[in-house]
């Protein structure tokens, strides 16, 4: 469904002495349908560019982005680009950054059928319906959010609005950057079922992007562990813990407290 090609992003950065910063090097990799792919590294991996590209938010310096066959970088109408932002859609690890603080809840739900053609949303039915069992589907009661602003809103309660478009959108892929480290432990597992729950229910595939390999481990199908911009181990999740080989996988399973360990290699 989704496949990236020797995807590579360089910076330049200095005036009079040019110096250049490679982000993402030569990367490649494949999502299929109804697969959850985890990207694990630590900060300045590359993790977050490499998802800023696939969602046409950054150019990259080389490569492509192939998505059902259609290379996303060549895309340039606005039908196009509705198509491709339908079926490819992001959470971030801000929901608050995601959102304009002075619209109302009401608003930042509504803006999704924007992305429909018209031929679709008269397809749809009630929008007040769908939203309402949008909130629903991620553990939230509309009568609690809708009217609000988003400062009103815990962390958590954010994060699942983001994921109620989803609900709405139903896309194909949602690339997931650290959906899960600004809100606390207990709504973690919750938002994790959520991801898995789409994945069941409507076949949607997910990159799950993070620093956290017990978390990845717990929602993946195969994990890529990126380093310096580069995808060093690729494997499923219980080859990666029981025989990592890279340096840096070694690494980020030594980090895994040691019950956890045991649990899941047991």
């Amino acid at each position: 469904m989704l496949r990236v090609e020797n995807l590579t992003k360089v910076y330049s950065t200095g005036f009079l002495s040019r110096k250049n910063i490679v982000a993402v090097d030569n990367v490649s990799f494949t999502v299929n349908r109804g697969e959850i792919i985890s990207l694990v590294g630590e900060s300045g991996s590359g993790k977050t560019t490499t998802a800023k590209i696939i969602l046409r938010l950054l150019p990259p310096t080389s490569g492509k982005v192939i998505f059902e066959g259609r290379n996303v970088w060549a895309l340039k109408r606005n039908k196009e680009l509705k198509w491709y932002w339908r079926n490819v859609h992001g959470i971030f690890q801000d929901p608050y950054a995601s959102f304009n603080p002075i619209r109302k809840i009401d608003r930042i739900l509504y803006q999704t059928f924007n992305l429909f053609d018209e031929k679709d949303i008269e397809k749809i039915g009630d929008k007040d319906e769908i939203v309402k069992n949008a909130l629903k589907e991620v553990g939230l009661q509309p009568e609690a959010v809708l009217g609000k602003y988003p400062h009103e809103l815990s962390g958590g309660m954010r994060q699942r609005i983001m994921i109620a478009r989803c609900f709405i959108l139903r896309p194909k892929l949602i690339i997931a950057d650290e959906p899960t480290s600004m809100i606390d432990a207990s709504t973690r597992a919750g938002i994790l079922k959520l991801f898995l729950k789409m994945r069941d229910e409507y076949g949607t595939s997910v990159i799950f992007i993070t620093h956290d390999l017990g978390l990845a481990y717990y929602v993946s199908d195969r994990i890529l562990v990126m380093y310096k911009g580069r995808i060093v181990e690729e494997k499923s999740p219980d080859e990666l813990l029981k025989k990592p080989e890279h340096p840096y996988t070694k690494r980020l399973v030594e980090d895994i407290p040691l019950l956890y360990r045991k649990w899941t290699w047991d």
